[in-house]
């Protein structure tokens, strides 16, 4: 049985119509958010004029994931606060933690890697307990680092974060 070329395009058209439909969501209205966060990288910088003369964004978001580097204790200027007070040093860490966490909507329970970098492991381990009223539901997995030296001149600690949410 010969069939119509006419016969044959039609049924090649019907059949890209029904797929380029099927495949299309339907459009999006002006009052719904996306589904998921777009993946153009989001930057975010917690002391701006310091941070860019020293080269460096303190976080950035990449859809779901958050990358939050090193936190010190330092003032807006850039000067060492708590100079040889570790424990202190690390509460004004979480502190700029806990900010750029809040800017992008995270909590405590989101990080999922942090690395500790210390010059004193030792009164760290000591001072590490602090770390339970940060982290109330688990740990993040991470490292901690005995280090010779940090950024700034007594700098005892320095505290990096990454974090995942599910939207």
């Amino acid at each position: 049985m010969k069939t119509n070329p006419f016969t044959k395009m039609l049924a090649v058209v019907t059949a890209l119509i029904l797929f380029t439909v099927g495949c299309n969501p339907a459009p999006q209205k002006a009052d719904e958010k996306p589904a998921a966060q777009s993946d153009a990288p989001e930057y975010f910088l917690l002391r701006p004029e310091l941070e860019k003369a020293y080269g460096y964004s303190h976080a950035v978001r990449i859809g779901n994931e958050l990358k939050i580097s090193g936190a010190v204790s330092m003032d807006e200027k850039g000067n060492l606060t708590a100079k040889g007070d570790l424990g202190q040093q690390m509460k004004n860490c979480y502190a700029d933690l806990d900010k750029i966490l809040k800017h992008y909507g995270y909590t405590w329970d989101d990080v999922v890697v942090e690395n500790i970098l210390t010059t004193n492991m030792p009164e760290f381990v000591n001072q590490s307990a602090y770390r339970n009223t940060i982290y109330k539901k688990q740990f993040p997995t991470g490292s901690w680092f005995g280090v010779k030296e940090l950024a700034l001149p007594g700098q005892l600690i320095e505290i990096e974060l990454e974090a995942y949410k599910v939207h």
